[in-house]
């Protein structure tokens, strides 16, 4: 028995049904049918075979001292990897013969995650050895209109039986009017857990400018986050920044940034690729930059990156945005790179999955270590040289008083009166 579902914007069907074996051949000579003629050449789909022919990779027809020129190897090379990146992101989208049970024991594995579980024990070190959190904070930052709140609402979805529970983010519905997102509201996830937790946060400034952006990174990073935290920037109008002010209720509960996720809009990404207008170079200058902020790295890993609105685009667009991110950020496409649409399907759900899975994986790597007993004895021995340091500064002072001479006076003490002795009554003594 097959279903069919859509993929992407309406432009293919693809056929999935209970089978292991089903393939997404189909869809792809679907795919490469209906795409426009632009699009395919730009792609390079048509010529692939015929440019990938020919001993060692090189056309025959051509002579060996045109084959043998630096200029023209340099393209030949870039093509090829450009073709072969384009082939496996393609290839990437077999997401859709994961079986029903494998998707289903892959989530489980999530829904059983506790910090840590996920560690890996290098160094001769054991879990023990670290100061694991009782919660995974995962941070997603991103430009406005990127959709993190619509990708909480949708992971959130997946993780939980009843289908009708509300949606838990506000979102925007026209991001140009919407206000978006000012205070930092935590998610757990699944509801009702203390495994992991995912923070909605204020959107990026999309100005040229970026230091209020670094600025609001470094504080999140260094300093934690709070459930209920305002966001306030310093390019915010008054009557902004005071009604945020009146609103803002925080929780005391700090919690340490573990990993980041990055999300983006696709769809922009795209009109970026197409034609290079002034608002999507500027959407994507912000991207790099934030991106390729040091704070937003833990160690030598970058954030983990989210595409949304594929659903407007067809597989093949959704394929060239997902190679030209990884290109322009320095991240591989097929495995840090992840295609979540704002749609229902199997391929969606494993992409979350599969997403969360990477995320799990790099916080429980990057938890710090618990100090040593010397350090501690270390930590120790400082607080208790400060304090006998203070104590000495104190008797040092009150010596060197006493030695000038310096008398404190003493509390007067007061007697009482005697009452006036009365002569006439003693006359007779004498």
């Amino acid at each position: 028995m097959k279903r069919s579902f859509s993929m992407g914007g309406g432009d293919s069907s693809v056929s999935h049904g209970t089978d292991e074996g089903s393939s997404m051949e189909e869809s792809f000579s679907l795919l490469s049918s209906q795409s426009s003629p632009t699009l395919r050449d730009n792609l390079g789909l048509q010529d692939e075979d015929n440019r990938m022919k020919g001993e060692n990779g090189f056309a025959c027809s051509e002579s060996d001292e045109e084959s043998l020129h630096p200029s023209r190897i340099d393209f030949k090379v870039n093509e090829r990897r450009r073709l072969r990146n384009h082939r496996e992101v393609l290839t990437c989208c077999d997401e859709l013969k994961i079986h029903k049970k494998d998707l289903k024991r892959q989530k489980q594995r999530i829904l059983r995650y506790k910090p840590g579980t996920w560690m890996e024990k290098v160094g001769g070190l054991k879990t023990s050895d670290y100061d694991v959190p009782k919660t995974t904070c995962l941070l997603l930052v991103g430009p406005s209109g990127s959709g993190k709140s619509s990708l909480i609402n949708r992971i959130s979805k997946v993780f939980e039986d009843d289908k009708f529970e509300p949606v838990r983010a506000q979102e925007t519905y026209n991001s140009p009017i919407g206000d978006g997102t000012y205070f930092l509201q935590e998610y757990m996830i699944p509801r009702y857990s203390n495994s992991i937790c995912l923070y909605d946060t204020r959107s990026l400034s999309d100005n040229l400018d970026n230091d209020e952006n670094i600025r609001m990174l470094k504080g999140w990073m260094t300093k934690g986050v709070h459930h209920g935290e305002a966001v306030v920037r310093k390019t915010d109008n008054r009557r902004l920044r005071e009604s945020l002010k009146e609103k803002c209720h925080s929780s005391r509960k700090t919690r340490k940034v573990n990993f980041v996720i990055y999300v983006v809009d696709g769809l922009l990404v795209l009109k970026e690729v197409e034609n290079s207008d002034s608002l999507e170079t500027q959407y994507l200058q912000t991207i790099v930059s934030t991106f390729n902020c040091p704070f937003l790295s833990l160690k030598d890993d970058k954030p983990v990156l989210v595409f949304t609105h594929g659903d407007l685009l067809s597989l093949s667009e959704r394929a060239l945005v997902r190679g030209y991110l990884g290109k322009l950020l320095g991240i591989p496409p097929t495995k840090q790179i992840f295609d979540i649409p704002d749609c229902d399907c199997p391929a969606t759900e494993s992409a979350i999955v599969g997403m969360l899975r990477y995320s799990l994986a790099h916080a429980d790597r990057h938890f710090p270590q618990k100090p040593t007993f010397r350090e501690t004895v270390g930590k120790m021995s400082l607080s208790l040289y400060v304090i006998l340091l203070i104590l000495g500064m104190a008797i040092g002072f009150a010596q060197n008083t006493e030695n000038r001479g310096v008398r404190i006076p003493s509390p007067k003490v007061k007697v009482p009166k005697s009452k006036p002795i009365e002569w006439h009554k003693i006359r007779h003594i004498w």
